[in-house]
């Protein structure tokens, strides 16, 4: 899982280990995610946690990353893309858009370079931790979301690069048919989590008065993840742990499309 150190992450981490599985948490910072594990180890009373170096703004560390857990040999039953930012502005070191880069293709590599070892570990699945802001987002531009962030608040170049993680979970629903390796993404809800840390005052508290706490928000990450309920569903949004039509814009063409132009930003083989 990545972004499991925080908010919904962390929730779901605590869930998942409570429930006996090994999860392993990727993050940037070893420092501030090895106390959150030893949290998680007293509440679940499961050690069965590993810690891994990522930084999805950098490819090198995406590969990386899956390069050492492949190296462990251990199965993968699960991928949970959790992390994420909003509200900021700028480029990635790979140079996309920083939402864009973070949220939507740092998980589309590090998804492309396990995807074996999840159809070896299968039944698997694959969920991307989207949000009900990509309706609001038209379609991807793709000069734009190679370019430093133009809004001021970077909101709408968030909406674009949740509207990317809906449409990769189509495309590998497509892609994994008969695989046995299922895929969801999901709005976890308006969750008071460090993902709105940066977006500018005075428009910070208001986004998050309302919001929910992040165990509500693990709750559909949660169920997409475990529920038997969704075992033989693929490619489907969910929202409130129920499956609901994505946005207009999410359409197989606009997915396929993105996927071809993914594949080549990244340097995968199709």
């Amino acid at each position: 899982m990545t972004g499991a150190n925080s908010g919904i992450g962390r929730e779901t981490a605590v869930e998942l280990a409570g429930r006996g599985a090994r999860v392993i948490l990727a993050s940037r910072s070893e420092q501030k995610t090895r106390p959150v594990m030893d949290e998680i180890v007293a509440q679940a009373g499961s050690n069965a946690l590993e810690f891994l170096s990522l930084d999805l703004g950098d490819l090198a560390s995406v590969r990386a990353c899956a390069n050492e857990f492949l190296r462990t040999g251990e199965p993968l039953h699960g991928l949970i893309n959790n992390a994420g930012l909003a509200g900021q502005r700028g480029m990635t070191d790979s140079g996309f858009e920083l939402a864009f880069g973070t949220n939507y293709v740092g998980p589309f590599l590090l998804t492309g370079l396990l995807l074996d070892r999840l159809s070896e570990s299968a039944p698997a699945r694959i969920v991307n931790v989207s949000s009900v802001g990509h309706y609001r987002a038209p379609g991807i531009d793709y000069e734009a979301v190679r370019q430093p962030t133009k809004s001021l608040t970077g909101l709408p170049e968030y909406s674009v690069s949740k509207l990317g993680n809906v449409l990769h979970a189509q495309e590998l629903a497509r892609r994994l048919a008969g695989d046995r390796v299922t895929t969801y993404s999901l709005h976890p809800g308006a969750i008071a989590t460090d993902v709105w840390r940066r977006v500018p005052w005075p428009l910070r508290p208001l986004i998050k008065l309302r919001m929910q706490s992040p165990a509500e928000g693990a709750k559909t990450t949660l169920y997409c993840a475990t529920s038997p309920e969704v075992a033989a569903e693929s490619g489907h949004y969910y929202d409130d742990c129920r499956r609901k039509e994505p946005s207009a814009a999410a359409t197989p063409q606009l997915a396929a499309e993105l996927w071809d132009r993914s594949i080549a930003w990244v340097d995968l083989l199709p």
